[in-house]
């Protein structure tokens, strides 16, 4: 069998230079469709089973994060369920490198575990069955998608979280389906209490142009979203103008955006120090937040992280500083790692779908701890 190396399907991206060589594959990242941001890779060989693969991305050096190279595993799977790390994976004079032998014919290489667009429905029409949830569409996408709301809960405290604003970190969407589950479950004493205190407002995915076209960091109009908040354009960055009208009409008391990175091996939580009149009750709540997380979850650390912007530096045009400054509430963003966690390490898995999805789920108990003080 012929050995062929094909992107083309949902989030899928590579350029393939050339493949008659096994052990000489050359290939490039197609940057976003509309930017020059680049990391995010997604593609399937076949009919290399039991050869000695070696395939050489050409253009890491230019990636947005060249720091994700380092002590990076590619991500691989059979199946498109199970994704292991690839340890043969090195970053060598500005090209990474993947030497593999695939065990079956049909093998898919990705820098994450991808989440499609087709889970995505899957899982936001599931969610819309249960009777505590309902649906509805804040607007279209620069290519017409739905950008979907679900609404969870009857409580007074209003909670906003959103996820996937670069399209490229799928981490955030595997979390946002713990979160959902967990948040759904009419067994779960700790989300029924959260449901009578708390109205949730959930944007599962930001950024479902992005998604689909195997973008790392923009939506198609070449926006990065999350530099839009408070600025976009309904033309150019309509995700963020719908989300921000929505947010007006039911102003939250905590917003969580949720992410991943591609250079830290650890799962943090970036606040909103910087912004002008950053108030203590923001940093009591804060506080309270971090500690009840890093309590409920094994995985969450407060050691590292990004440094604190200093008192009226932060950059308004995102997320967290944003929704904090303008709605005086909690905000905050979840970084996850591209990597692994570097504190309890997974050799064979690194950080994961099911880590992911864990780490949504054990958000609700820091949630519970501080929403009577919101």
């Amino acid at each position: 069998m012929t050995l062929q190396i094909t992107s083309a399907f949902d989030g899928g991206n590579i350029i393939v230079h050339s493949q008659n060589d096994p052990t000489n594959i050359r290939l490039s990242i197609r940057p976003d469709n509309a930017s020059d941001f680049y990391q995010w890779f997604y593609f399937r060989v076949s009919g290399a089973k039991g050869q000695e693969l070696r395939l050489v991305i050409e253009n890491a050096k230019n990636a947005a994060f060249t720091g994700g190279w380092e002590g990076y595993q590619a991500c691989a799977s059979y199946d498109r369920q199970t994704w292991f790390r690839i340890e043969a994976t090195s970053y060598v004079d500005g090209n990474l490198i993947i030497e593999h032998e695939p065990d079956h014919d049909s093998l898919y290489y990705a820098y994450f575990a991808p989440y499609s667009m087709e889970r995505h429905a899957n899982v936001v029409a599931e969610a819309a069955l249960h009777e505590a949830c309902s649906l509805r569409v804040l607007g279209q996408t620069v290519e017409g998608q739905d950008l979907d709301c679900l609404s969870i809960g009857s409580g007074k405290k209003i909670i906003w979280v959103i996820a996937r604003q670069h399209p490229g970190e799928t981490m955030a969407e595997w979390w946002m389906e713990g979160f959902l589950a967990r948040l759904l479950d009419d067994e779960d004493d700790v989300s029924l209490s959260l449901r009578e205190k708390a109205t949730f407002h959930i944007v599962p995915n930001m950024n479902p142009d992005g998604s689909r076209n195997g973008n790392l960091r923009t939506n198609h109009a070449g926006a990065n979203l999350n530099r839009e908040w408070g600025v976009a354009a309904i033309q150019s960055a309509p995700e963020v103008y719908h989300t921000i009208a929505a947010m007006d009409s039911a102003k939250p008391d905590l917003c969580l955006d949720v992410h991943g990175d591609e250079s830290l091996p650890y799962n943090f939580i970036a606040g909103a120090e910087g912004i002008p009149g950053y108030t203590q009750k923001q940093a009591d709540n804060l506080a309270a937040f971090l500690s009840a997380y890093k309590t409920a979850s094994p995985d969450f650390q407060t050691e590292h992280g990004y440094p604190k912007n200093k008192p009226g530096t932060a950059n308004l045009t995102m997320c967290t500083n944003y929704t904090a400054h303008a709605y005086d509430c909690l905000a905050m963003t979840l970084e996850m790692p591209f990597k692994d966690n570097a504190d309890a390490p997974d050799p064979k898995y690194g950080w994961s779908p099911d880590r992911s999805a864990d780490l949504g789920g054990a958000v609700l108990d820091a949630m519970l701890a501080v929403v009577d003080e919101l």
